[in-house]
């Protein structure tokens, strides 16, 4: 069984048997059992709010490119410190009825309990590239979500303008920590000693 993405409506669509199934009035219904089994069974990225699905975008060869670059980065950064990095899809829980699946994840201890098998239920860092159906969801929608669920840092990589906008937690929302553009060295107020090249993660190849 998969999911039907080209039409408006959201649709299931098993071809086996030719069964067609409108999604479209259940969203605001799935329970996170529902969303869970879903998730399980496809390999769309598909994040969940309040019974509500959205399927995101498949990845494009550059946002690919982008996000190996950084996950290699990162795990070479974090690994010797005992930490874990991995990268979509996998789900973190923000809270209970909201899961989001953030392009890489990490926490600074392996052995932290939110690393869970299923789904992760917080990360110290995570990192999300723009896509260019809709820039907001990462820019602005998640910036929110990413601060209710107490992730302490958050790297917004937009090959749309060409920034690294990395965002701090303060209280119950993010500051800006700086919003960095090609010449400069994107760092991390968490990973102290962690800074990457703006251009070189753009232009990865």
């Amino acid at each position: 069984m998969v999911l039907d993405t080209q039409a408006t409506a959201l649709r299931m669509v098993r071809a086996i048997d030719g069964l067609e199934l409108d999604l479209a009035p259940l969203q605001g219904l799935w329970s996170v059992e529902q969303y869970l089994t879903l998730t399980n069974q496809t390999n769309h990225l598909i994040e969940f709010t309040d019974g509500a699905l959205e399927v995101l975008p498949m990845p494009t060869r550059d946002h690919q490119v982008i996000l190996a670059y950084l996950y290699e980065l990162l795990l070479l950064f974090i690994r010797p410190q005992g930490g874990k990095v991995l990268f979509a899809p996998l789900r973190l829980q923000v809270r209970p009825g909201k899961f989001r699946a953030p392009d890489l994840l990490l926490l600074r201890q392996a052995d932290d309990p939110r690393n869970q098998n299923a789904y992760w239920l917080g990360a110290d860092l995570v990192v999300e590239i723009v896509s260019a159906d809709r820039p907001t969801r990462d820019t602005e929608e998640k910036p929110l979500d990413y601060a209710e669920a107490g992730i302490p840092e958050y790297w917004i990589v937009n090959p749309l303008d060409a920034t690294i906008t990395v965002l701090v937690l303060n209280g119950p929302a993010y500051a800006t920590h700086g919003v960095f553009r090609r010449g400069d060295q994107a760092t991390s107020p968490l990973l102290a000693g962690f800074a990457v090249s703006v251009a070189a993660v753009l232009d990865a190849k």
